[in-house]
Formats: structure tokens, C-alpha cells, sequence
């Protein structure tokens, strides 16, 4: 287990799939607890595909492959590359392994940094192949929630229009939110596993407490969707910013090079993504 530490957090990340296990602000614990009563994760990471494919196949220059949901990341012990106190780097290659589910080489790259109350947390993913590659990131942090999710609003930074895209579980479009910048949190929206936003103006929103107003923030410039997921009965809510999305329920194909929201790398390329948590009062 890695630790970091300032003046305001402790967080400890495991090395198996680079993962935040647990935050401690001002003295309060603020992640799910992982109890595997209701789900066993605190904040995997999905690299190189959020959610799944269609029957969890893909094809690339006619050849198939089988990968898993949220893809390989979270269960790949990764190589501690960097420490401070305050930071972390944490390297993942291509391995034999991965290149049975994943015809690329490359190399991904998780930073945490802490910043006062603040985790900023960076995915840098290099292509060491000699073709374009194709993949997707995402987060997956739950977030406590104190005597469960309907205590809690969802506050974006400017006023939306909603709709839950049900994209694998269903083809419909359900308004969730409208002319509004607050979304209540309820049971209710899980019963079909999870909210999906897109085109959305907000890449910055609030999970407020509306008891006691204690919060924590989330910035997510660069993720183009904004997944809600939750196990109902259980105290926490994950706040998830995507760069990529699952495929239709209703969609044809296989080919990774057009699944939607999926990000291309030439030869050589880099590209970083970040997003930051804010923890307040």
C-alpha cells in the first residue's frame, strides 16, 4: 500500500490496479468503505475501455478480441515509478497478458497529487505501438455518503437539461433534469444500473449533503460523459468522468475504431487526461 500525506489528507492507494483505497480528510474517512457486502471497490480505474463491448467483443483490422468489463487496468499489479510524500506515479505496460485482450503496446501512467484539500488525479497514456490505438479511460470513485444517497443533491456549476442515456441497458433517453443546476439524488435512478450523461455545459459538479452541507467537488475537463452509479441500500454514490462510453443496446458491430467517444493515439502519441477532487467542509 502506497501513502500519501499533507497537511489535510492521508490517502492510501494499492498498487493492484493503482487504486485509492482510502481518504482521510481533517481526521473524517470520505471513500466507501469497500465492504464487498454491496460492492468490494473504492475508485478502480477503466483503461483501455470504459464499460464493455457487445458481448465483450471487439474487432481491429478484422482480427477479434475478448476483453472484460471496464477493461484490464484495475486487476494489473502496476510498478510504483515515482514517490514524494505527496505524490505517486504508477506505471502500467503491455504485458503477455494484456496483449492476449489488447493489440497495442503502451505505456499508462496514474498520478495522485494532493493539493491542500484537493486530489488531482492524471491518467497519461503513451502508444509504443507502430499503429494508431484506440482506447478509453475513465474513474470509478465512491464517495461516502452518511446514512445513504438520498440525503444528498448532485449540484452541477451551470444550469442543465438532462437525460439518462440508458445506452446497454436499454435504447430510451429518460429526462432527469431540467433547466436546473441541482439533481436529487434518489433509489430509484438505479434500478437499472446507473445514470449516463452527455453533452452536458458542466465539467464541474458538487455531491452536497443537504442535511449537513458537507460536500466534495469534482473537476472533469476533457470527459466528455458523466456516469452515476450506485448498489441500492449501500452509502456511497460514484461520481465518474468518462472519456468513452458503452455501446448501445440497440447498436451493430464490433469495431473498436467506431465505438463512440473512443480516443485514437498515432504512433509515439501522448495524451494526458485529469480530473480533481475536492473535499470541503
Amino acid at each position: 500500500m502506497v501513502t500519501l500525506k499533507n497537511e489535510f489528507l492521508y490517502v492510501e492507494i494499492e498498487e493492484l490496479g493503482a487504486e485509492i483505497r482510502k481518504v482521510i480528510c481533517e481526521g473524517e474517512s470520505r471513500m466507501w468503505t469497500g465492504n464487498p457486502e454491496y460492492w468490494g471497490k473504492v475508485a478502480p480505474v477503466m483503461f483501455p475501455m470504459c464499460s464493455s463491448f457487445l458481448n465483450d467483443k471487439y474487432t481491429i483490422d478484422g482480427k477479434e478480441y475478448s476483453m472484460g468489463k471496464h477493461g484490464f487496468a484495475k486487476d494489473q499489479l502496476f510498478v510504483l515509478e515515482k514517490k514524494t510524500p505527496i505524490s505517486a506515479t504508477f506505471l502500467l505496460r503491455d504485458n503477455e497478458e494484456t496483449l492476449k485482450q489488447y493489440p497495442w503496446h503502451f505505456e499508462f501512467r496514474i498520478t495522485y497529487t494532493l493539493r491542500a484539500t484537493a486530489i488531482e488525479v492524471s491518467y497519461a497514456t503513451k502508444n509504443t505501438s507502430q499503429s494508431i490505438m484506440y482506447y478509453s479511460v475513465g474513474s470509478h470513485e465512491a464517495y461516502y455518503c452518511e446514512g445513504g444517497i438520498e440525503n444528498y443533491d448532485v449540484v452541477f456549476e451551470r444550469k442543465e437539461t438532462l437525460y439518462n442515456h440508458m445506452y446497454d441497458v436499454a435504447p430510451e433517453e429518460f429526462l432527469i433534469l431540467k433547466d436546473s443546476n441541482v439533481l436529487p439524488l434518489y433509489e430509484k435512478y438505479f434500478d437499472a444500473d446507473c445514470v449516463v450523461l452527455k453533452d452536458h455545459k458542466s465539467r464541474f459538479v458538487t455531491l452536497r449533503n443537504r442535511k449537513t452541507g458537507k460536500e466534495v467537488s469534482v473537476e472533469f475537463a476533457g470527459f466528455d460523459y458523466l456516469l452515476l452509479w450506485h448498489v441500492k441500500g449501500a452509502e456511497y454514490i460514484c461520481i465518474e468522468p468518462w472519456a468513452g462510453i458503452c455501446p448501445a443496446k440497440d447498436a451493430t458491430g464490433y469495431d473498436i475504431t467506431e465505438k463512440e467517444g473512443i480516443i485514437s493515439l498515432e504512433p509515439s502519441e501522448e495524451k494526458t487526461l485529469k480530473h480533481t477532487i475536492y473535499y470541503g467542509n
